[in-house]
């Protein structure tokens, strides 16, 4: 069961805005959690000052800091639905199906031909934008061609 953690970093104004406090955190977690990725990054990330870049920005860019704020918060937020948006429903299927079969089958060699199968795969999308001439020009890229002389 997990606990939750009280939100005493976040509070709305008497106008209805948003406050919250940037808080470094370091914490401690087992090790079989399975979002101690996300926490050592949380910690790690934690020990930079990330408004020494948003003030820039705001200077620079004549936007409000808190403006700046929330577009990078809202833009990280959101960044899974983007991507799958990017990728899409099909694809994502397509790219879970070999680490869901190797996790079932719960053994090295077969994570091993999922991550295999997968790089194979990620490198077929990745190809036109590696070499963007590699597929011929499209009917609407192409120029009319002129009548031929009789």
């Amino acid at each position: 069961m997990e606990s939750h953690v009280p939100d005493a970093d976040v509070w709305t104004t008497a106008d209805g805005e948003d406050v919250v406090c940037l808080r470094r955190w370091k914490g401690t977690w087992a090790k079989d959690d399975p979002h101690a990725n996300f926490k050592s990054d949380v910690v790690g990330y934690g020990l930079l000052d990330p408004l020494h870049t948003v003030r820039g920005m705001s200077r620079n860019l004549g936007i409000p800091t808190g403006a700046v704020v929330r577009y990078v918060l809202a833009r990280w937020a959101s960044g899974g639905s983007g991507g799958l948006l990017e990728i899409g429903p099909v694809m994502i299927h397509r790219l879970w199906e070999p680490v869901a079969r190797a996790e079932s089958a719960c053994t090295d060699e077969e994570r091993l031909a999922a991550y295999h199968q997968l790089r194979q795969m990620l490198s077929w999308l990745k190809l036109p934008l590696d070499d963007p001439e590699i597929y011929p020009p499209q009917a609407e890229d192409r120029a009319p061609e002129a009548p031929a002389a009789d």
